[in-house]
């Protein structure tokens, strides 16, 4: 985490010298009417929303050093219940649906609004993220925290929100997904660099998350690249798996300013003579990127082959040789489908190669084949023609599997807008399954007859 940039305290400042000035909360502490403290966050709180969100932007790792300023006083609680949601929502979570550390952000914000003058009218609005952070966070930490609070009505208040529901998984796994529905369209991410191994250890896979939902956001990274530069400047990583994975994410979606171009690519040639295995390693970690649904494209791929020594012959000479040539050339190009060709004849099929050389054309299928409107049937009827011949190079189940699913799909668009059995594009789609789903292993006759069968209405009952 960063320390809040001065500029921004000093507009935080601002905002809390016109709250302790505004006749609403003057009327507020008068009459103590939860009315009035509505009309304060209606006055206030969409200037704190902003300016946070302006924070997310440009400053992420600035945001908790932010949300801290709002717990003073000052602020009369405003916001509070807004940021306690995003720090219960930034720990990162495992596959029982549990922080995998305790939540020291979640914890400090909880206590501030407990020990707020402004409690009773704030809790109204956070019992649900309460209830989520308890389901998310062990029991013992739970009971630390309560034992913290003087005031006995809170601590029962806080107790009632521990639900033995969600000691079961998927009840965890149903309140996690439910509430993160809420934020989906907001921006409150955060992370922080690490500078020892031991911390490397521990945060680097929420940091790695933090990096993966930026690229995909599409925001600006520029106040995030320097520290990138410094992880990859720290001499006790370059030996670590999370140094591969870092250059990978860094060469691939970031921006690398000019005077940083030929240090990336010392890094990562460096890398690949000096660390065992380094290849393999980096392609592993593409596959896991290809599962996160990051955009690794031709632009992505051309980063990386731009950098690298091409006088070193390991297998990422020949994989960005490689890639270089389909995003040039054309993926339905013979000189492309002929390069794949003989390179995954030279790997094992079950090769990290080959998977990242069957990631790289299923790219292109997936982009081509999402962005096809159904007017566009015989654009797609022209695809369908290369199919086969990856699907033989490869002789991938999966692959075949997922060019399938993806066919399938886009098969029910079409019978969805064209539903007259008798018009020319009902027949010509029909016609196109019935040859080419039957060829590719897709469809059995069977299957395309239950596909194109007309369904039956239910009758209605007749009236007695």
């Amino acid at each position: 985490m960063s320390p809040l940039d001065p500029h921004y305290k000093k507009q935080l400042d601002e905002v809390a010298v016109q709250i302790q000035a505004s006749e609403h909360l003057k009327t507020y502490l008068e009459e103590e009417e939860e009315e009035d403290y509505q009309k304060l966050r209606t006055e206030f709180e969409p200037s704190i929303g902003a300016l946070h969100q302006v924070v997310a932007e440009h400053h992420p790792l600035q945001l908790v050093a932010f949300e801290e300023e709002l717990l003073d006083e000052k602020f009369e609680g405003l916001f509070l219940p807004r940021i306690l949601g995003y720090s219960v929502l930034r720990g990162e979570v495992d596959e029982h649906f549990r922080y995998v550390r305790p939540q020291p952000h979640f914890k400090k914000i909880l206590l501030s609004v407990c020990r707020s003058s402004n409690f009773d009218t704030i809790k109204k609005r956070m019992g649900q993220t309460i209830q989520t952070g308890f389901a998310l966070s062990s029991d013992i930490w739970i009971t630390s925290l309560i034992n913290e609070i003087e005031n006995k009505r809170i601590r029962y208040f806080l107790q009632g929100l521990k639900d033995s529901r969600f000691q079961i998984a998927k009840e965890r796994q149903i309140l996690y997904t439910r509430y993160l529905k809420q934020f989906k369209n907001e921006n409150y991410h955060s992370a922080k660099f690490p500078t020892t191994l031991s911390e490397l250890k521990v945060e680097f896979s929420s940091l790695k998350l933090f990096l993966i939902h930026r690229i995909m956001s599409g925001v600006t990274n520029a106040s995030v690249a320097p520290e990138i530069v410094k992880f990859l400047n720290n001499p006790d990583f370059k030996d670590t798996d999370e140094y591969i994975e870092m250059l990978a994410i860094y060469g691939s979606f970031m921006n690398i300013e000019e005077g940083n171009q030929q240090h990336f690519a010392n890094a990562l040639n460096n890398a690949r003579k000096n660390i065992t295995e380094f290849d393999e390693k980096w392609m592993m970690h593409l596959l896991f990127l290809y599962e996160s649904r990051l955009p690794l494209n031709a632009a992505a791929d051309l980063r990386i082959y731009e950098s690298l020594d091409k006088d070193i012959k390991d297998q990422l000479t020949e994989l960005y040789k490689l890639t270089n040539t389909i995003h040039t050339r054309g993926y339905t190009h013979p000189d492309a489908v002929e390069a794949v060709k003989v390179a995954y004849a030279q790997h094992e099929g079950v090769s990290t190669f080959n998977a990242v050389t069957r990631k790289t054309i299923f790219a292109y299928i997936h982009k081509m084949m999402s962005n096809l409107e159904t007017s566009q049937y015989t654009e797609w009827m022209e695809l369908s023609k290369i199919f086969p011949t990856y699907m033989d190079i490869f002789g991938n189940q999966q692959f075949n599997q997922d060019i399938k699913d993806l066919s399938m799909a886009y098969v029910k668009k079409l019978l969805k807008v064209y539903v007259d059995k008798r018009g020319r594009d009902y027949q010509d789609i029909k016609k196109f399954v019935a040859r080419t789903f039957k060829d590719l292993g897709f469809l059995k006759d069977k299957q395309i007859v239950e596909l194109f069968k007309s369904k039956r209405k239910k009758r209605k009952p007749v009236e007695k």
